[in-house]
């Protein structure tokens, strides 16, 4: 037999593929297909050092996994187009295109929220014991005309790289000759994107300097190749759009333009966190310009060459709904199998396949507002349920933020509560312009699990005064409200759980007097309390038993758990 195929054979064997069917190709010939479900590891370049290539494998699933089929609903007040490089595509299909249930099995925190469903943050078991909260580091950052440390949403990313990958790339030696070297990477409102070591919070490597602020979460790929997406949201002095980072060498490899001609609205920031379906070497992202992103990357990824290079096809979906002026994509797209879920400026709920880029329903109520928090899912007997709520926009400073869960196969509401949310008017510190500060749901929420499985968890800004906020557990099933926490400052951060070993709860919320909170999961009871000094409207992590949060004040920290 051909020692190209043996090489082959050996590498699915080591990587534990389960019924697939292995296509005999030999290097000549090999299909320039990405690998079905490849995950890096440490000892993976040594199987593979014959190749040029990781896209020289073409794994063929046996079972292969059907796209779920749905009637269309609601769409008579649609208008869509779909293009590919200036053209109208009438007829797009791609019916592999369906995500796997597991995003990453990478060690860490790699996307908003951590996965497709956009619930799955935190991982591992706490072992928390005197129920406290301490400074372990933190580090300063510059700052731009919006500021330093972080803004919304700004999570970091935390990855355990393998160690083959860790020694490609331009981290400080120090780091790669340690064996529990876990890196922390963070967006930051000054323009610049930085790497750390998070046990001491030592710089591990050179920021990147995208010269314009970064409001959002960065990403890694889920299949572990050195390869970083970021956003930003505010134009300043570099180009505005999205920006893909090769983290070999921490070059660009390449900016999408958020200034995109086709596009209804002219503002070219991207605040949402990408997916990556690491099956089909494909990216998704939602763009404030009101655009709909399927990138097919074509990663060509070469271990033994220490090279990476990507060659992006850009798809584009265009909508407009009838009524609906505000155009934008502001949150972080969810996904289960062929199905996205995102929500717009104006409020609508989209459910997209993408499969065929086109929408399958659409929700567009009266009560709909500016919906900037990221949509959640719960998959139950195949069934993907949403959780989601709106702002409190364009109702004036007195108005309500709804809460609301959908049957995520057909649209349906299976519940609705409203609460009385207040805005609030601001004088820019820059510019002198007026502008109200909203209130409502800015965070994700909790989809709580153990012994809160049966709670939704929501934290809500300007909750009966404008500088207040509460933090809402609701019964998963009828919607009632079964403890609140109501807090003495508002919060834009997303609330964040975490499990002991007994599995008992325990919630993390920050809020904007910069008290980062320990709550009890199943009762909302205070425990603990450490202030940071300036206003937190990042999204925190937890990775084992450390919490990584930035604030508006030009430092980033990380916290222990006690």
């Amino acid at each position: 037999m051909n020692k190209k195929i043996i090489i082959i054979i050996l590498v699915c064997t080591f990587l534990n593929f389960n019924k697939v069917k292995l296509s005999l190709l030999t290097y000549e010939n090999t299909s320039k297909e990405i690998t079905k479900d490849l995950f890096l590891s440490d000892n993976l370049i040594d199987k593979i050092n014959k190749f040029k290539s990781l896209r020289d494998f073409k794994i063929i699933s046996s079972k292969p996994i059907k796209p779920i089929e749905l009637p269309d609903k609601n769409l008579d007040n649609l208008n869509l187009s779909i293009s590919k490089k200036g053209k109208v595509i009438d007829n797009y299909l791609s019916p592999l295109e369906i995500f796997p249930n597991i995003y990453t099995k990478i060690d860490g925190i790699l996307t908003f929220r951590g996965d497709n469903l956009r619930n799955s943050i935190n991982l591992s078991v706490s072992n928390i014991k005197d129920k406290k909260l301490n400074i372990r580091w933190f580090n300063k950052t510059s700052s731009s005309s919006w500021g330093g440390g972080s803004g919304w949403t700004g999570q970091a990313c935390v990855i355990k790289w393998p160690d083959e990958i860790k020694k490609m790339m331009n981290i400080k030696d120090i780091f790669k000759n340690k064996a529990t070297f876990t890196e922390v990477i963070y967006g930051s409102l000054d323009g610049k994107i930085y790497f750390y070591d998070l046990e001491t919070g030592e710089k591990s490597r050179p920021s990147i300097d995208i010269e314009n602020p970064i409001k959002g979460s960065v990403a890694l790929d889920p299949r572990g190749y050195p390869l970083l997406y970021v956003g930003q949201g505010i134009p300043e002095k570099g180009k505005f759009g999205y920006r893909i980072f090769n983290l070999i060498d921490q070059k660009l490899l390449y900016f999408l333009n958020g200034r995109d001609p086709l596009a209804y609205r002219g503002w070219g920031a991207f605040d949402g966190s990408p997916l990556i379906n690491r099956k089909t070497d494909s990216m998704f992202i939602g763009g404030e310009n009101g655009i709909f992103y399927n990138v097919k990357l074509n990663t060509d990824f070469k271990p033994l060459d220490k090279t990476i290079s990507i060659q992006p096809e850009i798809l584009k979906l265009r909508y407009k709904i009838d009524n609906n002026n505000y155009q934008g994509i502001e949150n972080s797209i969810a996904t289960y199998k062929n199905l996205c879920y995102f929500a717009d400026n104006g409020g609508a709920i989209i459910c997209l396949d993408i499969t065929s880029m086109k929408p399958k329903w659409i929700w567009y109520g009266k009560t709909a507002d500016d919906t900037n928090a990221s949509i959640t899912l719960e998959v139950i007997n195949n069934i993907p349920y949403l959780y989601t709520g709106t702002e409190q926009d364009k109702q004036g400073e007195n108005g309500f933020t709804y809460i609301r869960k959908f049957n995520g196969l057909n649209g349906n509401i299976i519940w609705e509560r409203k609460f009385k949310c207040l805005s609030r008017v601001v004088k820019d510190k820059i510019t002198n312009e007026i502008k109200a500060s909203n209130g409502g749901l800015y965070g994700t929420n909790i989809i709580g699990s153990k012994d809160i499985s049966n709670l939704v968890i929501f934290t809500l800004a300007g909750y009966d005064h404008p500088y207040k906020g509460i933090v809402l557990a609701i019964d998963k099933s009828s919607g009632e409200t079964k403890w609140k926490w109501e807090m003495p400052y508002y919060s834009w951060s997303s609330p964040i759980a975490f499990y002991d070993k007994k599995d008992k709860s325990y919630i993390i919320q920050c809020d904007y007097h910069g008290n980062v909170t320990l709550l009890e999961g199943i009762n909302g009871k205070v425990l603990d309390k450490i202030n940071l000094g300036k206003n937190i409207e990042s999204s925190p992590i937890i990775y084992k038993d450390k919490i990584i949060v930035g604030v508006r004040g030009n430092r980033i920290y990380c916290l222990d758990i006690k």
